[in-house]
């Protein structure tokens, strides 16, 4: 199964880390195209985008200035698939990747993807008050995966931090 492909530009408002590509994304080639992946249903309740996305469309937000990738690039079933050995690589070429792009906001979708990248434990939700690469504002959400027990509203409201202090 391949990876698929980031979509990234100069200075993003916001760039969207995953953990990695789900199967269904690594079939289709885009990013959160799992149906249970309630991903593009929360960036658009916390008005972040002006309508409904669909996976599909995902190379589109570069219009509205948000970009994507993942921490590691191979699709699993599960994040537990991920080794050490992938989120050490992943770390490097993810560090890599905001120091040349420089977004304004990395947004980590998941607070294990957050921990994997920086080192930390006992992350909170929002924004973090020490950049891993200065001059960058990361953003810790929850992940969108339908496998976490989170109510959306929830989820959602802390995507809308995102916006009030942007």
């Amino acid at each position: 199964m391949n990876s698929i492909p980031d979509h990234l530009a100069h200075e993003l408002s916001i760039l969207f880390v995953g953990y990695n590509p789900s199967l269904k994304s690594g079939e289709t080639g885009h990013h959160y195209a799992n149906p249970r992946n309630r991903f593009w249903h929360i960036i658009y309740r916390a008005e972040l985008t002006p309508r409904l996305y669909r996976a599909e469309e995902d190379g589109d937000l570069l219009e509205l200035g948000y970009g994507f990738t993942n921490i590691v690039a191979r699709p699993t079933r599960t994040a537990a698939e991920i080794t050490a050995e992938e989120y050490a690589q992943g770390r490097d070429e993810l560090r890599h990747k905001i120091e040349r792009y420089k977004p304004k906001t990395v947004c980590f979708v998941g607070k294990g993807v957050y921990e994997a990248y920086s080192g930390r434990r006992d992350v909170s939700w929002g924004y973090q008050r020490e950049p891993v690469v200065p001059g960058v504002r990361e953003f810790v959400a929850p992940s969108s995966s339908g496998l976490v027990r989170m109510k959306i509203d929830e989820i959602v409201d802390i995507f809308k931090q995102i916006c009030s202090t942007q």
